[in-house]
């Protein structure tokens, strides 16, 4: 049994933000504003199970002052009449702030998610190459002109939508929050952001260092909150434009119902199953590396986690062996100590999910093997899982952990079908020298994105990041996010 890595209370840090003020506000109207219910809710450290702040838990009645807020800020001279190139000085300046405090935003995800300081620094300067990314564009979305007779001219606009919801997942705080406050601002629009309630300080902090920026005070709202009240309240209000969301297939799908009775926009980027292939003319030490990633890295809860690993079928012993010698690499630790690689699990409730899939797994036949045991506090070991068959629970369902299912493929035709076989279609990994082999199973594979001898490349912004099927509706990133945040508007002149 491997004990997972601990530090002393003493050596691990205790940002000042936490300590400040009794619980944490709304931001509301660029003021923080204590719920109208005086309701509140704890966050607490996943690695200790001590509670890290008091947040405030926002109402419809503070849903609406916020949306209000918005509404007004959008249609103020101070946003609504900026130029282009003031709105990318803005967006630099927030860039600039956050990579100014990004030891403190990483550290307040740590504790708030568990996840290795490693990878929350990581998350946070590719949040700072966000809103660079999204800066530039400001100054770049063009309308059209069309022909027309010569005594009509015609053009188009590309405007803002209007207020915008920004609801963001537990599992990369900040990072998530980027990629939304990017393309909304970058375009013109005004959001309400709410945090998921397992993660929510990271969101509040950059609140405050928001109003350090030329951002106009309403621009940028942040409510708290679980999903039933604070979320709901949120997304059937009817003066949201639109609604950009990272979470459950589940809530995706409410979002979804929800938003058909007044048409908001919608963007959802939903769960996964992703399939990783690897060919026998790999480079298996290196697929090796990179599958276990695909499902043990950030616990393995992500939603591009490579749950479904295929291997053919000429190689699979040699690659299993592999596989198992990679996992014992990812040490269990304390977020903060310098040797861990894997963090807890984010909270007690979902501890008891995922491993509950184990429990299954056996049930239905599978065999596990596991470079350590469960017991030690939310400490999940990276597991795989062998022997069971294409309809188990536990290679259909989203298991949100660092558990992966071993099976074989005999050709690309039969790879491509089985990594087909999933209602989800986020992401693939396809590992392989032969360029026959990549280019036809990226092209066969009904997947968003699709890394060739790579895990989770992610884009600061150049190229659209989403799903097919039911992993979501429409584009992150990419010059598919004009459309996702702006209405084209077709002007037609009589001379």
């Amino acid at each position: 049994m491997t004990t997972p890595l601990t530090l002393d209370a003493s050596a691990r840090p205790a940002p000042a933000f936490l300590t400040e003020g009794p619980a944490k506000k709304l931001l509301i109207d660029g003021a923080w504003t204590a719920p109208v219910a005086a309701r509140t809710f704890q966050t607490f450290d996943p690695t200790t199970g001590q509670a890290l702040a008091s947040v405030a838990s926002a109402g419809p009645e503070d849903v609406d002052l916020a949306v209000a807020a918005a509404r007004r800020a959008f249609e103020a001279p101070s946003w609504a009449d900026i130029t282009p190139y003031q709105r990318s000085r803005v967006l630099l300046q927030i860039a600039d702030v956050i990579e100014a405090h990004a030891e403190e935003l990483a550290v307040l995800d740590s504790l708030d998610m568990g996840g290795p300081l490693w990878m929350t620094r990581w998350l946070v300067h590719h949040s700072v190459e966000v809103f660079r990314h999204y800066a530039g564009w400001p100054t770049k979305i063009y309308g059209q002109t069309a022909p027309s007779d010569p005594t009509v001219f015609s053009y188009t606009l590309r405007q803002p939508l209007g207020v915008v919801a920004a609801i963001t997942a537990w599992n990369g705080p900040v990072l998530q929050l980027a990629w939304k406050l990017g393309p909304a601002l970058a375009t013109g629009n005004t959001v309400v952001a709410k945090p998921a309630a397992w993660s929510p300080l990271s969101a509040l902090r950059i609140g405050e260092l928001l109003q350090t920026t030329d951002l106009p005070p309403g621009v940028v709202n942040i409510v708290t909150g679980d999903g039933v009240t604070t979320g709901e309240a949120l997304t059937q209000h009817g003066d949201v434009d639109k609604i950009s969301f990272t979470g459950s297939l589940a809530v995706g799908k409410r979002i979804l119902e929800v938003s058909s009775r007044d048409l908001k926009r919608v963007t959802l980027e939903l769960g996964g199953k992703s399939p990783t292939i690897v060919f026998a003319d790999a480079d298996l030490e290196a697929a090796a590396r990179g599958a276990v990633a695909g499902f043990a890295q950030g616990s393995g809860e992500g939603c591009v986690a490579g749950s479904r690993i295929f291997v053919q079928e000429s190689v699979r012993e040699q690659f299993r062996e592999l596989l198992v010698q990679e996992m014992k690499a990812y040490t269990l630790g304390d977020p903060f100590h310098p040797e861990t690689r894997m963090g807890p699990l984010v909270s007690p409730e979902h501890f008891k999910r995922v491993s509950s899939y184990l429990d299954v797994a056996r049930e239905e036949g599978g065999t596990l093997e596991t470079s350590g045991e469960r017991g030690h506090g939310l400490y999940m070991p990276p597991t795989l899982i062998e022997n069971v068959g294409s309809e188990a629970r536990v290679v259909r369902e989203e298991i949100f952990g660092p558990v992966a299912s071993l099976m074989t493929f005999t050709d690309a035709d039969d790879a491509i079908a089985q990594g087909n076989d999933t209602i989800y279609g986020l992401s693939a990994s396809v590992w392989t020298t032969n360029l026959e082999h990549a280019h036809r199973t990226a092209d066969g594979l009904r997947a968003g994105t699709v890394w060739v001898n790579a895990y989770a490349d992610m884009s600061a912004g150049t190229v659209p990041f989403g799903g097919f099927k039911q992993s979501g509706l429409g584009r992150e990133h990419g010059i598919e996010v004009l459309d996702a945040y702006t209405e084209t508007k077709t002007v037609m002149v009589h001379l």
